[in-house]
């Protein structure tokens, strides 16, 4: 789950993270009032979960109260298009009005989890700013890299030759340490998934202040912190999205016509991969998580058959202890009922009780395409979008 990044900063603030003063406004009057109280010079930060905002206009500088009002007025309502929205942009509900803090130097500073090693993993480079990607990419910049395993513990030694590599030195040096820790404590406390930020600024006064924060939460772990729960922004969430978080269905809309439904991230993906080596267009991905029951399930499906763009739907999972086969082909058959729309059906059933599935299916009267594995299932889907089209 993405946050926005002044919900970010006062997260992070609880850390210890320096953060300029600011505060939040929904209507350019607003914005004037803020940058009020806080006298001098402002930015104005549109706030949408998309990076590139700046380069976009989405901040901008104001340098006194009439012309922060101003600045927020012309962004509060428009749809920025950044390099990371899509071409239809996001829609900029509020903004972010804080001090505009000078920057001697900048620095970037990442926490995110390995995929290749499943340790938390610190990145950071002596330079930051924008296109940090692009200028990584073509080797302008150093990314250094720490392990630091499941972050339970701090590593001190590693941890300060780190920051000595930043070329963070004397009282810089220490609170550079200081921060890592805490960003540390903090993302496991949170169960974050990433924190980012980019510039951390080198003040003249020596201070290290982050002035852009990109964090997400990790959706499984919600549970735990409802009060994190409450930050989504629901107004940027798109309607079936949510419907499926309430259902157990990690679920994300694409823009193709086949229908895809996994149990397990790793196989939704693998099919989502294999669909599109038979040449075909997943029209979402989805994975149903093992919390989910029968009525959760024919949700998901419902989602599915309520998709215009769907032409065909391809069913591949296999049962588990927590989650048989014949739960999710429960849920298809409920789905199928409950809908008046018919698709053709390929499922790929193998684990725990997917002969029984077969039987409920034929029960519920589903005509279905049962296939032996998962490139013949692809294959099949593929060719049934096709036909009519």
């Amino acid at each position: 789950m993405r946050i926005h990044e002044f919900q970010a900063k006062q997260l992070l603030a609880r850390y210890g993270l320096q953060v300029p003063a600011g505060g939040v406004a929904i209507e350019a009057g607003e914005a004037g009032q803020v940058a009020r109280r806080l006298g001098g010079p402002v930015l104005v930060k549109a706030q949408i979960h998309a990076g590139g905002r700046q380069r976009a206009g989405g901040v901008q500088p104001a340098g006194d109260p009439a012309a922060a009002a101003a600045v927020a007025g012309d962004l509060l309502g428009t749809s920025l298009v950044t390099a990371q929205t899509g071409p239809t942009g996001q829609k900029v509900r509020r903004v972010l009005v804080e001090t505009a803090i000078a920057a001697m130097r900048e620095l970037h500073l990442a926490l995110l989890i390995d995929a290749s090693s499943g340790e938390l993993t610190l990145i950071g480079s002596a330079r930051g700013g924008v296109d940090i990607e692009e200028q990584a990419a073509r080797g302008d910049i150093r990314l250094n890299r720490l392990g630091l395993g499941s972050g339970s513990e701090a590593r001190s030694q590693e941890v300060a030759a780190f920051a000595t590599a930043l070329g963070l030195e004397g009282a810089l040096h220490e609170q550079g340490c200081a921060l890592i820790d805490s960003l540390r404590r903090a993302f496991v406390e949170l169960d974050a998934s990433l924190i980012e930020i980019n510039p951390l600024a080198v003040t003249a006064t020596d201070s290290l202040v982050a002035l852009d924060v990109k964090m997400m939460l990790d959706d499984n772990a919600l549970f735990r912190h409802p009060e994190l729960a409450a930050l989504r922004d629901e107004d940027d969430t798109s309607a079936a999205e949510l419907q499926a978080q309430r259902h157990q269905l990690n679920y994300v809309q694409l823009d193709g016509n086949i229908g895809i439904v996994a149990n397990g991230a790793g196989l939704g993906l693998a099919t989502l991969d294999m669909l599109v080596a038979a040449k075909g267009r997943p029209a979402n991905f989805m994975d149903i998580r093992t919390t989910a029951n029968s009525l959760d399930i024919a949700q998901g499906f419902r989602l599915l058959l309520d998709n215009p763009a769907t032409r065909a739907i391809l069913v591949n999972v296999h049962g588990g202890g927590m989650q048989p086969c014949d739960t999710i082909a429960e849920g298809l058959g409920i789905a199928l009922r409950r809908s008046g729309r018919s698709l053709p059906l390929v499922v790929r059933l193998a684990g725990n009780n997917a002969d029984f599935a077969r039987s409920r299916l034929r029960n519920f009267g589903c005509a279905v395409i049962d296939c032996p594995d998962m490139w013949t299932a692809a294959s099949q889907a593929v060719a049934l979008s096709q036909k009519g089209a």
